[in-house]
């Protein structure tokens, strides 16, 4: 009874024994977990409360969506895990720049179809005032206001980003070259210039600047106000940055459809959103320069191929593009990238092919895969053109005032290095 009794003892010191040194061990294997990052439940707190999102604010006019706006954003995004984009209102781009060419709606329909925007804030303020600073920062608990290395200043001639550069939370990102708002409607001024001198030669000379990026003034081909044309140089790696990298999986419904996508405006925007709502990847085909140059006038397109489709692919709906995609959609090319539905929108430039011999769906028609999509916005690229000549005039003089920051920015220009 005794001797079974130390037994006991004797077992029991063990089992004792054995607790602790597996209760140590369990510990050291837990701290373990916490350095390397892999934390077992009871310590997922830690996780939580390291991992609040950065929020990062960018704002801007927006004015005349180019690709040059989508990689500002897309660089923004890149300094925090949340993007947040405040787009200004037309009064204030009107007291501090001159009018919009594109209405606050439209300009939001665009902010927000960008693939690197998380949320968008309609009638931001043109420059950041301390109660607006203060409300991002208590409000949408933004950590940083982004801004490109280009000056932002005020009539006044203040840095419009100053109190964010005080308060600690500003951080730059390098500005996209070979594009502006600026530079977008000076084309298309140039455009208005060229047709009343009716010379086919230098409508054929217009073209060609904007359709190969030629770093041309305008004193070049006749006319004396500096606007510049596009210098805009493509790089794969740009192209890269752009694309989401991934193709369609084995069954999916692959959705195709085309067009000139020229000055990328809401109305693409919106037809692009239904196409990739009827599949599960929208792929996009881009004409070249000289097909809608043949389609649409010498004066076409406004931007050039590399250009457009840039804008394209920036665009959330859009899983991937053809640089470059031929007029007529063909049997080989439908087997060749597996289309499952072609469609195009009501609302287009050019609406005519249905009554020709040389129809570019006949084959997806003749196959059951064509469908009629209802555009939801009466928008072309001839209805942004419009609004440019219609009130030429006060889009000159906004040009000529922003021309000169443009032009120092060119003659002040160092590196800078980001992506």
């Amino acid at each position: 009874m005794g001797s079974g009794g130390c037994a006991m003892n004797v077992l029991g010191s063990r089992s004792s024994m054995t607790g602790w040194l597996l209760g140590g061990l369990l510990l050291a294997l837990s701290l373990l977990s916490v350095r390397l990052g892999r934390l077992p439940p009871p310590f997922s707190w830690i996780r939580r409360r390291r991992k609040k999102p950065v929020r990062v604010y960018m704002d801007g006019c927006f004015d005349m969506m180019h690709y040059g706006h989508c990689n500002a954003l897309r660089q923004a995004r890149a300094l925090g895990d949340q993007l947040v984009v405040g787009v200004v209102s037309d009064d204030e781009i009107t007291a501090n720049k001159g009018p919009p060419v594109t209405p606050l709606h439209e300009r939001m329909i665009m902010v927000g179809a960008v693939k690197w925007v998380d949320e968008v804030i309609p009638n931001a303020p043109y420059a950041i005032t301390e109660e607006f600073m203060n409300k991002l920062f208590t409000e949408y608990n933004i950590d940083f206001i982004i801004h490109g290395d280009d000056p932002c200043l005020l009539p006044d001639g203040t840095d419009a980003y100053a109190l964010a550069k005080k308060a600690g939370r500003y951080k730059q990102i390098k500005r996209t070259e070979g594009v502006s708002s600026t530079d977008i409607v000076g084309r298309m001024l140039l455009c208005v210039r060229e047709r009343s001198l009716g010379g086919s030669h230098n409508h054929s000379s217009l073209q060609r600047q904007f359709s190969h990026g030629h770093n041309q003034k305008v004193d070049d081909v006749g006319s004396g106000s500096g606007t510049r044309v596009s210098h805009f140089l493509p790089t794969s790696r740009r192209i890269v940055q752009f694309s989401n990298g991934k193709g369609p999986g084995p069954d999916a419904h692959i959705v195709y459809i085309d067009g000139a996508f020229d000055l990328f405006h809401a109305g693409h925007v919106e037809i692009l959103r239904l196409a990739r709502e009827l599949g599960d990847f929208l792929l996009v085909g881009i004409h070249t320069d000289q097909t809608i140059s043949a389609t649409r006038g010498a004066h076409r397109p406004i931007m050039n191929l590399h250009e457009r489709s840039l804008s394209v692919l920036a665009c959330r709906y859009v899983d991937e593009v053809i640089i470059g995609a031929p007029w007529e959609v063909s049997k080989d090319m439908i087997t060749t990238f597996n289309i499952s539905l072609v469609v195009h929108g009501t609302i287009a430039e050019n609406m005519d092919f249905l009554k020709k011999e040389s129809n570019p769906y006949a084959v997806p028609m003749a196959m059951g895969i064509y469908k009629k999509l209802e555009s939801p916005l009466d928008i072309t690229t001839s209805t942004i053109i419009k609004r440019i000549v219609s009130n030429h005039e006060a889009y000159q003089k906004r040009n000529e005032k922003k021309e000169a920051s443009e032009r120092r920015y060119y003659e002040n220009k160092s590196f800078v290095s980001g992506d």
